[in-house]
């Protein structure tokens, strides 16, 4: 068995029900597959260093950690350093964590979609995530998507947040200057007003030719 799983750890699925507690074997299952911790037995999902391995290969095994685990600051901390997606599997007492949500930001933008809902309407905490990953901007409050400061840090970040910015700044030219520079497809998102101006599409085009295809397709 521990051949088989040191070349594939999902082999684990098949192994007796002894061999699912046997510390070794579900080690080497973890270093090939982290997600092969799903079969790992009961036991071994409590253990802080089998957890750790599986998630040092795959962020997203913290699924299949203990409840007990997923309140372990260091072990989500780990999880999402692999996986910012992990974050959706965290307890809710660490959705709340400004140290953990940065960090799966930082490492996937989107994953901002599961933290509590209070970090999106900090606005000194919104300026740090849309720094790590613009297209943080997607789950700010309104508000937020209207705050010069924060929009301009996130298209500095990803061009393409402007799609996420609130519509009266789709029509600054500061804003979609920005914006542009860092990616000229973001001309898309940009006001129909400002597609006809030329020092954005020319910027625009310098950064990505492709930009024209926005201009010939409206």
């Amino acid at each position: 068995m521990l051949q088989a799983v040191k070349q594939n750890g999902a082999a684990l699925l098949f192994a007796d029900g002894s061999l699912k507690k046997d510390r070794d074997i579900v080690l080497q299952a973890l270093q090939q597959n982290g997600a092969a911790l799903k079969y790992a037995d009961e036991s071994l999902k409590k253990d802080r260093d089998i957890v750790l391995q599986a998630l040092q290969q795959n962020g997203a095994a913290l699924k299949y950690a203990d409840e007990s685990l997923k309140k372990d600051h260091d072990i989500v901390l780990q999880a999402v350093k692999q996986d910012g997606a992990a974050f959706k599997y965290a307890d809710e007492s660490l959705k709340k964590d400004r140290d953990i949500v940065l960090q799966a930001v930082k490492q996937d933008g989107t994953s901002l979609r599961y933290a509590d809902e209070s970090l999106k309407k900090d606005r000194d905490f919104m300026l740090q995530a849309v720094k790590q990953n613009g297209a943080a901007l997607l789950f700010a409050v309104g508000s937020l998507k209207k705050d010069r400061d924060i929009v301009l840090q996130a298209l500095q970040q990803n061009g393409a947040a402007l799609k996420y910015a609130d519509e009266s700044l789709k029509k600054d030219h500061d804003i979609v200057l920005q914006a542009v520079k860092q990616d000229g497809a973001a001309l898309e998102y940009a006001d129909e007003s400002l597609k006809k101006d030329r020092d954005i599409v020319l910027q625009a085009l310098q950064q990505n030719g492709a930009a024209l295809s926005t201009l010939m397709n409206p």
